[in-house]
């Protein structure tokens, strides 16, 4: 690659694409040897470099050549000598992820390889493009060049690197595909089973102290959620007691902390935290808790090895040698001593055949500032060992990320310790972290503590008690008053009722964006057993005061668990509007009508208002429409019952729901037109249903029957869901709405009247004289307002 520096003492070897790409014959005939100290192909022009450091006094036989039979073999016809891999790793990593995992389907992709590639990752590229297996000791090379995967000869020429790569490898060739595919007795396409690669998973936590005594409940929790992912050993990174005292609360903390980490069924390895280390109080022994901590939870400094991975646990509380002061504020009191130094250097020496190495320590060093620069010396000797995967430490409480020369160093936050939770899902949480560790990799992952959950607790009885549970909202049967002057003075009864065969604890919330509302208490709790009833009460208050725009509706929101054996189940919070009756002063009247906007307007009418016995009814109302849509509701009580008119497309429709079906009414030859007032009239008399509009008779249909009844409020401006929320909406203004007991209108046409007066009749009747917060006047009514939906908004109206 153009302007990239050539190391003096590496050889290197040239690919030789083309437009074609290389194929096996170009690499029959090509005679590898050295020349200049660089592997090359006579004859031809280079166009990309591979830069492979030295090995050392390490001597390999290499190339390909073509014996008798046709088929490739090892050919001792080149020799070259490489870095040792040590020196090699120096130059840092590229991890298999980044690994192009393609098909010979693929003709469309551009990969571009550049940086530290681990040759046995190749070997996974080659395995993945099905043609050849070709291993190769497990050497690092630094592609200096980028080799690039031509748009549609993709197979080419990861088959072609990989052969050339070969040349630089002992290699050996097979035609069976790495991945066998599944078996099935079906055609369809096919599918591979998964590479078979050796790994392991390990957890770390973060501190737990440094907060409140109940951060321990955390730890705990972490400890069976850790469990579940049933790792190989579990790491700390320090600060695990509160510590700062004497040797009896010391003692007390440790084996507090020990006996929450000993459920483990795994092995787990303490790391030395300021936390755990520094004394305060009298009678300070000279090394402060040192000697309590190996005693009680091992070496201050020690390695271990798992599965060729070597892990290193570092000690980062040394006290300053000079005074003996102990200060993770003072860079003089962070410094690694002579004597650990010497032992980690002598420790990655002896892991130098591990394919990856793993430090953990509690300070993190690396990040300079009061930790002065001594960490540069061990950052140094950790990027000359060539296999330091990664290093974890604590302290900050937060988490961050911090590569540096292909070491990735991670902090981790807290697993129980003091925890600001500013923002979660940016590193401020008790977490743990869930590593997966493989030769060619490291994948990590931070698990959230409490938010782990174990899918054998879910059995079928759980599910079930636990959706009965979900279906219940609070039961208000006593209202508060709203009086004219806008005060409340009211008790509100609520009941509660567990369904379910589990206990169950129930939380009642009323609340309010209304700042004029009060509530005692505040809140209530209940346990239930499985069936039981519970009622409790609340005082309701509100200052007198007009009913503006400030306005809202007090909802009581319910929060229940379901309490299981061993853990509890929360289910979504429901809110319930608490039911109240309004004493709206009655206004003037206005030549006024309300406007929505079709997208989230209505007028809403609580079911309780809305007193219809059965038999013959009339709904009405004036309308003038900005747009029609394909389902536009305009007055309606419907969910498969009741009755509704709709203006779908402009088509006036009036059903009624009679035993179990709708009977309809509609006028299928008459389109409603944009901007212009109509009166429609839908009535049922017992024996049919008539559809008007401005007075005319337009379609009827005989029927009679029983109406299915619901208890869903009444929407003006829309249709009705089964929850009761307004959709389907109108845009456009409406007026004068009416829904009365018995049919209004006879014959075939009426004269519809410019306003209604209020009668014994009249169940439901709006003018839209006046909007008062978020209420509109309810003519004729002792409870006597309806409520608005999102935004409607009172104009001057041009009805005729």
């Amino acid at each position: 690659m153009s302007g990239t520096p050539v190391d003096p003492h590496a050889v290197a070897l040239q690919l030789i694409p083309d437009h074609r790409g290389l194929d096996i014959d170009d690499i029959d005939h090509a005679s590898p040897q050295v020349v200049h100290g660089r592997l090359a192909t006579p004859g031809t022009t280079s166009t990309n470099r591979l830069h492979v450091p030295h090995a050392g006094d390490h001597c390999f036989a290499e190339g390909l050549a073509r014996n008798g039979t046709g088929e490739y073999a090892d050919a001792p016809d080149a020799c070259i000598s490489f870095h040792d891999r040590d020196r090699a790793a120096q130059l840092g990593r590229l991890d298999r992820r980044t690994l192009p995992r393609r098909t010979a389907a693929d003709h469309d992709q551009v990969v571009v390889l550049s940086g530290q590639v681990d040759l046995r990752a190749m070997w996974t590229l080659v395995d993945r493009a099905g043609f050849y297996r070709l291993r190769g000791i497990p050497i690092w090379l630094s592609l200096h060049a980028d080799l690039i995967f031509h748009e549609n000869e993709p197979m080419n020429i990861i088959l072609h690197a990989g052969l050339l790569i070969g040349w630089l490898c002992t290699a050996s060739q097979s035609t069976e595909p790495v991945q066998e595919e599944v078996q099935t007795n079906r055609e369809a396409r096919p599918l591979h089973s998964p590479q078979e690669e050796e790994g392991f998973v390990f957890a770390i936590i973060g501190d737990r102290t440094g907060g409140p005594a109940e951060g321990i409940k955390v730890l705990e929790e972490a400890v069976d959620d850790m469990a579940l992912f049933d790792p190989d050993l579990v790491m700390t990174v320090g600060d695990m007691i509160q510590g700062y005292n004497t040797r009896g609360p010391w003692m007390n903390q440790m084996r507090e902390f020990r006996g929450v980490m000993d459920r483990l069924t795994m092995p787990w390895y303490p790391v030395a935290g300021n936390h755990d280390v520094y004394w305060r109080g009298p009678d300070a022994p000279e090394n402060e808790h040192e000697g309590h901590y190996e005693e009680h939870f091992g070496p201050l400094w020690y390695s271990f090895m798992h599965k060729n991975s070597c892990f290193i646990i570092l000690y980062s509380d040394e006290a300053d040698p000079e005074t003996g002061i102990r200060n993770f504020s003072r860079p003089q009191s962070q410094r690694m001593s002579p004597e650990q130094f010497q032992w980690l250097r002598a420790t990655l020496a002896d892991a130098s055949d591990a394919d990856h190495v793993f430090c953990f320590l509690h300070h993190p060093r690396w990040l300079g500032g009061n930790y002065g620069d001594d960490w540069n010396k061990v950052h140094d000797l950790l990027v000359d060992a060539g296999n330091v995967s990664a290093v974890f430490a604590g302290h900050i409480h937060r988490m961050r990320y911090d590569p540096d020369d292909g070491i990735e160093y991670f902090a981790l936050a807290t697993t129980g310790g003091g925890q600001s939770s500013v923002s979660p899902e940016a590193g401020f949480l008790h977490h743990f972290n869930i590593v997966t560790v493989r030769t060619d990799g490291v994948w990590i992952a931070t698990v959230p503590v409490g938010e782990v959950i174990d899918p054998r607790e879910i059995t079928g009885h759980v599910s079930q008690q636990v959706r009965l549970l979900s279906q219940q909202k609070p039961v208000m049967d006593s209202k508060i008053v709203l009086e004219p002057d806008g005060a409340v003075d009211s008790e509100l009864l609520v009941q509660v009722h567990n369904p379910s065969g589990m206990k169950a604890e129930f939380e009642l919330i009323p609340d309010c964006e209304d700042s004029n509302w009060f509530f005692s208490p505040d809140h209530r709790h209940a346990i239930l057993q499985p069936g039981d009833r519970r009622e409790l009460a609340f005082k309701v208050t509100r200052i007198p005061g007009r009913i503006d725009a400030s306005f809202r509706w007090p909802v009581m929101q319910m929060r229940v668990d379901a309490l299981g054996e061993k853990a509890r189940y929360p289910l979504a919070t429901v809110e319930t509007p608490i039911p109240m009756r309004i004493r709206m002063k009655r206004p003037e009247p206005s030549s006024s009508s309300i406007r929505l906007d079709g997208v989230g307007d209505a007028i809403v009418v609580p079911s309780d208002q809305v007193n219809l016995p059965q038999g013959p009814l009339t709904v009405e109302a004036w309308l003038k429409a900005d747009a029609f849509s394909e389902r536009v509701g305009l007055v309606a009580k419907s969910e498969s019952s009741e009755y509704c008119i709709f203006v779908s497309n402009g088509i006036p429709l009036f059903e009624v729901h009679l035993d179990g079906a709708y009977r309809v009414a509609r006028a299928d030859d008459l389109r409603l037109r944009t901007g212009r007032w109509y009166h429609l009239a839908g009535v049922y008399d017992g024996s049919e249903v008539r559809l008007y509009v401005d007075g005319r008779l337009v379609s009827s249909s005989p029927c009679s029957g029983t109406r299915t009844l619901n208890g869903l409020p009444l929407v003006i401006g829309g249709d009705v869901d089964a929850a009761g929320h307004p959709t389907s909406f109108f845009q456009g203004e409406i007026d004068e709405v009416r829904l009365s007991i018995g049919a209004r209108y006879t014959g075939d046409s009426f004269e519809p009247a410019r306003r209604h007066q209020p009668d014994d009749d009249a169940v439901v009747l709006l003018h839209f004289d006046e909007v008062s917060g978020r209420l509109t006047h309810l003519d004729g009514r002792r409870d006597n307002a309806a409520r608005l939906h999102g935004d409607p908004e009172l104009v001057s109206s041009d009805r005729p």
